[in-house]
């Protein structure tokens, strides 16, 4: 009898990806070692700033969709600074328009005059719908959050707040208790008056994608947590438009409308946390809230509102923004002249250089990408997103649907090896987060999906 001759996977004999070429010349980097920061970090910097990988890359110069590390290896970063970079690192219009202002003014508080203020918040509110007109500037998507939710309680007079499962809108007192992931929740009173309600999961949820009705049943435990766990009124409704940290979770179609319905009956306003999904990152739409045909009555950003600048705002109706002048309300850095002038910035090569039809197009084509990939390894148990915000989800068995944590930082190592950046989500860690700078090419896109291809046939 003749033994059979086992053919090795296809991927095997495949060159090992290669990153498209690029013009930029990275500048001689001459500072410390990595080792050497690492050694400077751990002896002076909080370890709860943590680190990826096992052996921690120092990127020290970044052009548009790449960055380079102190070796000088390039890297396609596929996480975009934690989808923080819309634009491209160091775009050469949002560079000068902080260097111009530098120059200039470098900061003037919002006591005083400024144009930068005045112009940006006119230019931002025009990408709002309805009646979404007033801006307010902070520094980060928590501190966003935080006012919104005070805006609420303020705005309504009620205290009692719904927020989702699995959700992530920041790290401060106020935000902590709205998110709900136990892996960012220390253990001090921070939750009181917040509600979580079942997360609208197409994947692990009760109602998947096959199910018509999913959204609207969904919402019904909106429903339910207002009519039993509150005196039924409540102050508002907040989520992410797309769950981040969560693993890039999509609502069902009509989820958010039937949530919203829910509660403004019982007297509260809605709030969309737009801190990752906005500025045209889905494609179809430029804020995400869209992509559910729904308006909140607030709406918060950060991150890819100012390409890697501390800028982030609250916009809302005016009557909802009238609470605030009933009290002193002030922050010492928002609306600074150099952030301003870096979020009109933003703005202006988003409509100029077309990068949300470049999200669509590319991301429609990673996604496809992908699914194909998840016909031939097993690993995947799921793949979801819009745009340039996409998630792999890796299971050790689909039926059950284990998480399959290791595996995926075994495929995060591996990518880094070939030269992208990726990063992880989701409660157990075990979903692969994908959303680039919106600038990258269909070139970038195939290296990616063949990066995925060699990391899962590795494993």
């Amino acid at each position: 009898m003749t033994t059979p001759v086992l053919e090795p996977p296809a991927t095997a004999h495949k060159a090992a990806p290669t990153l498209p070429p690029t013009t930029h010349k990275p500048k001689p980097y001459s500072g410390p070692s990595a080792d050497e920061v690492l050694a400077l970090r751990k002896q002076f910097v909080n370890p709860g700033v943590f680190l990826y990988y096992k052996k921690p890359i120092m990127p020290v110069e970044g052009k548009m969709q790449y960055v380079w590390d102190d070796t000088g290896k390039r890297y396609l970063d596929g996480l975009g600074g934690i989808v923080t970079i819309s634009v491209g690192h160091c775009h050469p219009h949002v560079v000068e328009a902080a260097r111009r202002q530098n120059e200039t003014l470098q900061h003037s508080t919002t006591i005083y005059l400024h144009p930068n203020l005045a112009e940006y918040a006119r230019n931002l509110a025009a990408k709002m719908p309805g009646d979404l007109k007033v801006c307010y500037f902070v520094n980060s998507g928590s501190e966003a959050n935080d006012l919104a939710l005070l805006m609420a309680r303020a705005y309504t007079g009620n205290y009692d707040v719904i927020a989702l499962r699995n959700a992530y809108h920041g790290g401060n007192a106020a935000t902590m208790g709205a998110t709900a992931h136990s892996t960012w929740k220390f253990n001090v009173p921070q939750t009181f008056g917040v509600h979580h309600a079942i997360a609208a999961d197409p994947y692990r949820g009760p109602f998947g994608r096959n199910d018509p009705e999913a959204g609207k049943k969904y919402a019904a435990d909106v429903k339910q947590l207002i009519d039993f766990a509150t005196s039924g009124n409540v102050a508002g409704f907040i989520a992410e438009s797309i769950q981040g940290v969560g693993g890039v979770i999509v609502f069902p179609d009509g989820y958010l409308k039937h949530v919203y319905e829910h509660v403004r009956a019982a007297g509260g306003v809605c709030i969309a946390d737009e801190v990752q999904a906005g500025f045209g990152r889905t494609g179809t739409h430029f804020w995400g809230f869209e992509t559910q045909c729904v308006i909140p009555d607030i709406v918060t950003m950060a991150k890819g509102i100012g390409n890697g600048c501390p800028l982030a705002a609250v916009v809302t109706t005016p009557q909802i923004a009238s609470v605030l002048a009933k009290r002193i309300h002030f922050n010492t850095f928002g609306g600074n002249p150099v952030v301003c002038a870096m979020g009109k910035a933003v703005l202006e090569v988003i409509e100029r250089e077309k990068l949300q039809d470049n999200a669509l197009a590319q991301g429609a084509h990673v996604l496809a990408g992908l699914e194909k990939l998840k016909t031939r390894h097993s690993l995947i148990g799921d793949v979801r997103g819009k745009g340039l915000m996409l998630g792999i989800e890796l299971v050790k068995d689909r039926t059950t649907k284990e998480p399959a944590k290791a595996e995926c930082a075994q495929v995060l190592e591996a990518a880094r090896e070939m030269g992208l950046l990726l990063g992880k989500g989701g409660l157990h860690g075990n979903t692969i987060r994908f959303a680039p700078p919106m600038c990258i090419t269909r070139a970038d896109a195939d290296f990616m999906l063949e990066v995925f291809d060699a990391a899962f046939a590795a494993i």
